[in-house]
């Protein structure tokens, strides 16, 4: 089984077309996905880039392009009108939810992906996020105290550097066999990797 290495911020409404995609590519290919949410703000400062949809030029073409992929996949997205919208807080409980509790975290990040860019919601309004979370079944008090965890913020720390690290620029990107691919226009290319056959080492104990 191979696997995809898919690092995301839920502010990029390109991760939103990628998310659903590369969920039908891993099914098709019997690959397992290894969700790596990051903090593209991080990454951009790190590495001089930029969001296309902070250049006037770029954002009209890029509402155009995201409509040309919606509909090549069947994969409804609407922009959603509070944007820009500052995703620290969201993709921390992310990440809190992957690492105790693992079980809920694909329906979460599903519901936060549709709220973002599905059927938008005020992800910049604190109420309406604990709105979210209560919506989901889980506890506010909890993710209050997520916020705020060191482990969570280590954590996704981490993930944003080791991106930076791969020469991660933008999201959606996605790794396959150590093979970086950026963007939803790539995903041919992550689709032909995963077609290709796995490659087994062996190592030979001479005695």
């Amino acid at each position: 089984m191979k696997v995809i290495e898919f690092y995301f911020d839920l502010g990029s409404p390109y991760s939103f077309i990628g998310f659903h995609r590369i969920q039908t590519l891993a099914s098709q290919y019997q690959a397992e996905i290894s969700w790596k949410p990051m903090l593209l703000g991080g990454v951009f400062k790190a590495t001089g880039n930029s969001s296309p949809l902070m250049i006037p030029a770029k954002a009209r073409y890029s509402m155009l392009d995201l409509q040309r992929w919606s509909k090549l996949w069947n994969i409804p997205i609407q922009m959603n009108p509070y944007f820009p919208i500052n995703t620290l807080q969201l993709m921390r409980i992310i990440v809190a939810v992957k690492l105790f509790q693992p079980e809920q975290f694909l329906g979460v990040l599903t519901a936060f992906f549709d709220a973002m860019f599905g059927q938008p919601r005020n992800l910049n309004d604190q109420n309406e996020v604990m709105q979210l979370v209560s919506e989901l079944g889980l506890e506010s008090q909890q993710v209050a105290l997520w916020l705020d965890d060191e482990k969570v913020k280590s954590e996704l720390k981490v993930i944003t550097e080791e991106a930076i690290e791969r020469g991660v620029f933008g999201a959606p990107t996605w790794f396959v066999d150590d093979e970086m691919y950026w963007g939803v226009d790539h995903l041919h290319f992550v689709e032909d990797a995963l077609a290709q056959p796995a490659v087994e080492f062996s190592k030979s104990i001479h005695l």
